[in-house]
């Protein structure tokens, strides 16, 4: 199964081991579902992780060792379709990156942007529990 994770997930992940998004990034790791992102992605977390608020709770041994994986272990995909859905223009590479790999679901805590759209194609949108419980992780 192919998922994409909104990168405020990836980030919430790498910020604490406890919760839906640390589940997640777990079940990544241990090869439950095939993990899609994208340079653009990358390039985001990178800039992310270095902002100064997120420093003091993501190391930068961290950060840099999160994205090794992503290049050796995820499908990063390099060329995205020009998408223009979500209602925050900075959001609509996640529905490109959804329509290039045919991700099955699309994990996101952003109630307003992506996850109002509830789907993008064939691809679900939902939220990390939610798709905890679908990967039969979760409550």
């Amino acid at each position: 199964m192919r998922i994409i994770l909104d990168t405020n997930i990836i980030v919430s992940g790498l910020m604490s081991e406890y919760g839906a998004p640390a589940q997640l990034l777990n079940a990544w790791t241990d090869k439950v579902f095939v993990l899609v992102t994208s340079t653009m992605q990358i390039a985001e977390i990178a800039s992310v992780t270095h902002r100064p608020v997120v420093r003091p709770l993501i190391t930068p041994t961290h950060a840099g060792r999160f994205i090794n994986d992503l290049h050796r272990f995820a499908m990063v995909l390099d060329r995205l379709p020009t998408v223009e859905r979500s209602r925050d223009p900075i959001d609509d590479f996640l529905l490109a990156m959804a329509e290039a790999s045919a991700a099955e679901y699309l994990v996101s805590g952003d109630k307003r942007g992506v996850l109002a759209l509830k789907r993008h194609g064939t691809t679900k949108i939902v939220m990390a529990k939610a798709m905890l419980r679908i990967l039969g992780l979760g409550e």
